[in-house]
């Protein structure tokens, strides 16, 4: 058996599945494909990950290489588990989150979008808020996700909330002091999704109450992306007040 050249095949699997995993956001972010092209190109990439780890971990333990070769077989077993392992993390994520894509810190009266509305003109995720439903979603999946309450007053809880905002690197799309409405826009890295945040200070007793919303332009399930956001956020916030 030429062990280096069964070596060089599983590499060469591996290498194809990370490098169409890679192009599948890059090119839904440059408009080359559509989203269900790119989720098949994860797929794929997927499968071919899986399939250059079997022939990696068979060409190892089955056809015992010696030299070269098994240096070969250990980098191609390596990458075709990250080409793998990336598509199967965010699935097994999917699966333990509730598949909503709106998440407010009040579900009973969420802060509502202004400024981003025409940037929403043509999502296909709505900008108003699901009711119920999504509340009950919501408090099941993240029931640590909560108001910020501030023993600042309201005018210095607002720039703090647009410094925190700020610091997130979000885009800045409205900052209305008088309405205590802040809005901004936060790009994920690898597809460059759009999520619209809106932020509401308002005055409670001698401090002041924050509330923040994330909610996706696309996409039935946002993977939890809006929940971490928001908790990011918050601590990110409470630094922020406790620096003050």
């Amino acid at each position: 058996m030429n062990h280096t050249r069964l070596a060089i095949g599983a590499l060469a699997l591996a290498l194809v599945a990370l490098l169409l995993l890679t192009v599948s956001g890059l090119g839904y972010r440059t408009a080359m494909w559509t989203l269900p092209a790119a989720f098949t190109m994860v797929k794929w990439a997927a499968y071919l990950g899986i399939a250059g780890g079997a022939a990696a971990l068979a060409g190892m333990f089955i056809a015992r290489p010696v030299g070269r070769a098994t240096s070969v077989f250990a980098l191609a077993f390596l990458i075709a588990v990250i080409a793998a392992g990336i598509p199967w993390s965010f699935k097994r994520r999917a699966g333990q989150v509730p598949p909503i894509h709106d998440i407010s810190t009040d579900t009973q009266d969420p802060p509502a979008f202004v400024a981003v509305l025409p940037l929403r003109a043509t999502a296909k995720n709505p900008a108003t808020y699901g009711g119920d439903g999504v509340a009950a979603k919501q408090h099941a999946g993240y029931p640590d996700i909560g108001p910020v309450h501030l023993t600042l007053p309201r005018d210095a809880a607002f720039q703090r909330a647009h410094d925190a905002a700020v610091a997130m690197g979000w885009e800045m799309v409205a900052a209305d002091s008088a309405a205590g409405r802040i809005e901004a826009t936060a790009t994920t890295r690898w597809f460059g999704f759009k999520d619209d945040v809106v932020i509401r200070v308002r005055p409670e007793g001698a401090g002041s109450r924050v509330d923040v919303r994330s909610v996706s332009r696309v996409g039935g399930s946002d993977v939890g992306t809006n929940a971490a956001r928001i908790r990011a956020y918050v601590a990110r916030l409470g630094t922020a007040s406790a620096g003050a």
